[in-house]
């Protein structure tokens, strides 16, 4: 490539991080970073009537859990700051009124009392070349009225006048060559009554003074384009105009449809990267991160929604995905999320994780459930013998609480229609070798040792092992989970193995 790639993700900050929101940024990412270019943050606040307290602050959060750190943001800086378009406010004018002295703008002074009346009257009302002449703007009005109106700072604002009977195309790196009929393109507000540009002057203005090279964002943005396109003609010429792709959407687990947040709450999955607490109503919508998904996870499972490396290969690495990823490996079509596929990317990465590094992220979940860890390698020990059998970090909670107390629950009804005295003296035995084994400085065995020993003493109480297996593992987890259960003895040590079947006993008499 000629230039250096530059890519932005410019949201808006109006609530919680969408997972196609994540995804957008992720392709962005991938394709600067393959391209040893400059990923940037762009904070689109323009309307500042959805403006949300905090909202900005969340999508750095969320992309810092992710990993997927901006060259340049407002929070890190860069050659072309400001990145807030707030921020930028005094310099958009300048592009709306070169726009009005080519033609290819127009003041409209329409109240919206005015556009209401239209919109009863006519359905599906547009404000293009259909209807522009019956409104009120420096198109239909003379001049002087016009000159007077903007002398005594009527409130107006400033439309794109589309031209009429042309098409209107662009290559689109996923989609290839896609054109619009200008007719069916309405006049788009450019410069708001409040001086404040919209979306569609403002991304144009800013991805050209900031030299952005490719512009990737979601297909709902595709119907914009001949607005966009039209500008940079105007403005800055084709040739300075970015390459645009529109990836595809996250659809609903059925495939109709986008994934909304809606059907995250209805079907129990999260949509958002983090937990987003809304200012306004104090109601917290879940996140990945908070449902105990890795951030590694989540950027995998993220990136094979709506592409693939051409392999069967599932499991990829921020690194890996950075060398793999190209925009021609990207689908047209939408991509159905589907949250158990999503969990087993979750589990694959908990066993590929390091010990010690998960029983740090999941000692916070003992801490909730109130379970004491006296040390952190038996943790993290702990960690190793049950994460093969953990798809979210709070599973660990499940998974290996009885590793810590007795647990609260016991499956006794599981034990109950197959008990009989002679299972009874087994276990009673079972727990006086035990005890008889304990001495100064022998708190357990190995765990081949123990399976023997349980094995000899089955055969002289004539029972098979398989029989008692069962009893035995709900006796020391509460139920019928974990690992192997002499592995399990050799951990929690003798001590707590001959209180575990003590209290089964009791409970079973």
């Amino acid at each position: 490539m000629d230039s250096k790639v530059r890519v932005r993700f410019a949201p808006s900050p109006t609530g919680g991080l969408h997972l196609g929101g994540v995804r957008t940024v992720l392709f962005n990412y991938l394709f600067a970073k393959h391209h040893k270019g400059d990923f940037i943050l762009r904070i689109e606040d323009t309307d500042q009537t959805r403006f949300v307290p905090g909202a900005e602050q969340y999508i750095q959060d969320t992309l810092a859990w992710c990993g997927l750190v901006p060259d340049e943001s407002p929070l890190h800086g860069g050659p072309y700051a400001p990145y807030r378009q707030s921020e930028r406010k005094a310099m958009y004018k300048e592009y709306a009124d070169k726009l009005i002295v080519q033609g290819n703008a127009y003041y409209a002074f329409d109240t919206p009392e005015d556009l209401d009346t239209k919109r009863k009257e006519i359905p599906n009302f547009q404000y293009s070349r259909a209807h522009r002449m019956e409104m009120k703007n420096s198109l239909s009005l003379s001049k002087e009225v016009v000159d007077d109106l903007l002398k005594n700072n009527t409130p107006h604002v400033i439309r794109i006048k589309v031209p009429e009977n042309e098409e209107v195309s662009l290559e689109d790196v996923i989609r290839g060559h896609v054109s619009f009929d200008t007719n069916m393109v309405d006049d788009k507000v450019l410069l708001k009554a409040d001086g404040m540009p919209t979306y569609h002057l403002a991304v144009v203005v800013d991805d050209y003074l900031m030299k952005i090279t490719h512009a990737f964002r979601g297909e709902e943005w595709l119907p914009s384009a001949p607005v966009h396109v039209l500008l940079w003609k105007y403005l800055f010429g084709l040739d300075q105009m970015p390459a645009w792709a529109h990836l595809p959407l996250i659809l609903k687990p059925d495939g109709n449809g986008k994934l909304s947040k809606r059907d995250g709450e209805r079907l129990g999955f999260p949509v958002f990267g983090m937990d987003w607490t809304d200012p306004n109503t104090n109601t917290t919508t879940i996140g990945f991160k908070e449902r105990g998904f890795l951030p590694e996870a989540f950027v995998n499972l993220l990136a094979m929604l709506g592409w693939n490396d051409g392999t069967d290969q599932e499991i990829f690495s921020l690194d890996e995905l950075i060398e793999k990823f190209s925009m021609d490996r990207v689908h047209k079509g939408g991509a159905k999320f589907d949250y158990e596929k999503a969990k087993w990317y979750n589990g694959e990465w908990i066993k590929k994780m390091d010990n010690e590094k998960l029983a740090n992220l999941v000692r916070p979940y003992f801490d909730a459930a109130e379970i004491e860890i006296h040390e952190n390698n038996y943790l993290v020990k702990v960690v190793g013998l049950v994460k093969e059998r953990c798809q979210l970090l709070p599973d660990f909670i499940t998974q290996a609480s009885f590793y810590f107390q007795i647990p609260k629950q016991i499956d006794i009804a599981s034990i109950a229609p197959k008990w009989d005295e002679k299972k009874r003296d087994f276990f009673v035995e079972l727990a006086a070798i035990y005890t008889n084994a304990m001495a100064p400085g022998v708190v357990s065995a190995p765990a081949a040792e123990l399976e023997l020993e349980f094995k000899q003493l089955a055969s002289k109480h004539d029972l098979k092992p398989g029989e008692l297996m069962l009893p035995f593992r709900i006796m020391l987890v509460g139920g019928k989970f974990g690992p192997g259960v002499f592995e399990i003895v050799e951990t929690i040590q003798l001590k707590d193995t001959i209180a575990r079947i003590e209290h089964s006993l009791q409970l079973l008499s």
